[in-house]
């Protein structure tokens, strides 16, 4: 079944395996299949990406290829089933690949007499128990990934027998306990993922002493304490990820020496991070800087000049005052698409644009700073754009119907007015969030005929202009519960919630909020007159 594999390239390569006229055929020349040129012996199976679905038989003849050296079964779907016990007949395997396959269950004990692997990969699957500590034995691994398991929790003591591993990825595997003094044997370690797990303690020495490494990913753990400052000198680190951990202290940015370092992830600690003038010595090819959190404060971060090859900023949660100055809208042109400037003090651009200029921005956070003026218009690419809680006026230019990929669009808490943009309604194929709440609009607000899911949006009853509210033909539902407050929706003379699902009764608390709708006639209010019309800023509006 083509489901079972993620690869949109993925086939059936078995399809193909078919006998001529009767006879066995050479299977050498079977897609997937390697055979040695002497023995004629399959040596290679690569059956990845092949839509297999299923469990594999512990009779399969897939256990009497004995002479196999690599298997690759990787980006298939075994049906939740566990791996054979049987494995144990592959002894010559050197490479062995399982990932994103469907397996679950305890990975057999079997699988520790393979000696000979040199990589192994069971990553993206659903295996569960504990590691096995026949893994011990396979002291020829240099290439170990068993990320993204439900192991049950263990320590990672094992891991010091294998001192010829130079990639290990342990992303999520329920790890606990400090990180053990033993891992300073694998000197030739280039790669170390300990993502997701529950470690703690601190980072141990060592590693500073880990010359070949070329990643280190710690990040989301309970580790604590100062950072090493033997880290940052690590001479080929291109990857250091220590975020969302309980680090104290200060790091200097002008400490990083490793000229090769193009992502650095501190964000989320009880760190204090401080740049200085001299940061030109610092890396100046990063593509990913995450330091939110981390106390920086007063003008906007020096440290970043020269990096043009910014992909993805996170500068959330700190104390950066002023404007965004000219000098960084003019980084990452074409290459920066992520970046988070929420919960700062940042009070507009030193440069005014009309459009900013990140050609292939994906989001944009600016929410929760001092943000004044008119609302700021980021490029056509953007999907998610969050500018809430700032002080922004004016009118929402209509620039902002040109973004037609949004999906999310927070505006909500400012000062914007003026009636919204009729070309808003062209985005509507794209967002599936657009938050106006706690502006001073021009309140009509008409979304009929949209396939909008959701219950009565009783928020937009503190909207203070609010007059007409359409909601007609959606996929409204639930019941219309009371009014929180007897001041919602005061303002209204129009609504409309017809060809929607709602259930139960309208409140009666609504009729007595209502006011606006009432014209009083000789002592005795009526509603609902035949004609409304009403003035709104420069032109009036009649509704029937």
């Amino acid at each position: 079944m083509e489901s079972a594999s993620y690869d949109p390239s993925a086939y059936p390569k078995v399809a193909s395996w078919k006998l001529v006229d009767g006879e066995s055929g050479d299977c050498c020349s079977w897609d997937g299949v390697e055979c040695d040129g002497d023995s004629g012996h399959v040596i290679g199976l690569d059956l990845s990406s092949s839509c297999l679905y299923g469990s594999i038989d512990s009779n399969s003849s897939l256990f009497h290829l004995v002479q196999l050296r690599r298997l690759n079964l990787a980006d298939n779907h075994f049906n939740n089933s566990e791996i054979p016990y049987e494995i144990r007949n592959l002894s010559r395997l050197f490479d062995l690949d399982l990932s994103l396959s469907g397996f679950s269950g305890v990975i057999p004990s079997s699988l520790g007499n393979l000696t000979k692997l040199s990589s192994l990969d069971l990553s993206d699957n659903s295996f569960s128990g504990k590691i096995p500590s026949t893994f011990v034995n396979l002291l020829q691994v240099s290439y170990l990934s068993l990320s993204f398991n439900n192991f049950r929790s263990g320590t990672l003591d094992w891991l010091g027998n294998l001192t010829k591993l130079n990639y290990v990825a342990l992303k999520g595997t329920n790890s606990y306990g400090s990180i053990p003094s033993c891992l300073g044997n694998l000197t030739h370690l280039t790669e170390l993922n300990l993502n997701e797990n529950k470690l703690t303690g601190q980072i141990p020495s060592w590693i500073g002493n880990q010359t070949q490494l070329i990643s280190l990913d710690l990040g989301v753990n309970e580790l604590h304490g100062p950072i090493p400052e033997s880290i940052f000198r690590l001479p080929n680190l291109e990857i250091l990820n220590l975020e969302e951990n309980l680090f104290s202290g200060t790091v200097e940015f002008g400490l990083l020496k490793s000229r090769s370092l193009v992502s650095f992830q501190l964000s989320d600690n009880n760190l204090s991070v401080i740049g200085n003038h001299n940061d030109s010595a610092a890396p100046q090819k990063i593509q990913i800087l995450s330091l939110g959190g981390c106390n920086l404060s007063d003008e906007f971060p020096s440290f970043l000049h020269g990096q043009n090859h910014l992909e993805f900023v996170e500068l959330g949660e700190n104390k950066i005052e002023g404007h965004i100055p000219t000098w960084f809208m003019n980084l990452g042109t074409e290459t920066l698409w992520h970046l988070d400037l929420m919960g700062n003090l940042l009070t507009g651009f030193e440069q005014s644009v009309d459009i900013l200029p990140w050609n292939n921005l994906r989001y944009l956070g600016l929410s929760f700073n001092k943000l004044d003026g008119a609302l700021p218009i980021p490029p056509h690419s953007t999907i998610i754009y969050e500018v809430s809680d700032n002080r922004l006026n004016g009118e929402i230019p209509p620039a902002i119907c040109n973004l037609t990929s949004l999906v999310i669009l927070q505006l909500s808490n400012n000062n914007l007015s003026g009636k919204l943009p009729q070309c808003l309604g062209n985005i509507s194929n794209s967002a599936s969030v657009l938050d106006l709440r706690n502006n001073s609009f021009s309140e009509i607000l008409n979304i009929e005929q949209n396939k909008i899911t959701d219950v009565f949006p009783s928020w937009l009853g503190i909207l203070p202009k609010l007059r007409v509210l359409i909601l007609r033909s959606n996929r409204l539902h639930g019941v219309i519960g009371k009014p929180q407050a007897n001041f919602e929706f005061q303002r209204l003379q129009i609504i409309d919630l017809s060809g929607n699902c709602f259930l139960g009764k309208l409140p009666l608390e609504y009729f007595r909020n209502w006011t606006a709708m009432k014209t009083i006639y000789k002592e005795h209010p009526l509603y609902m007159q035949v004609d409304a019309s009403f003035q709104l800023s420069r032109y009036v509006m009649t509704y029937h």
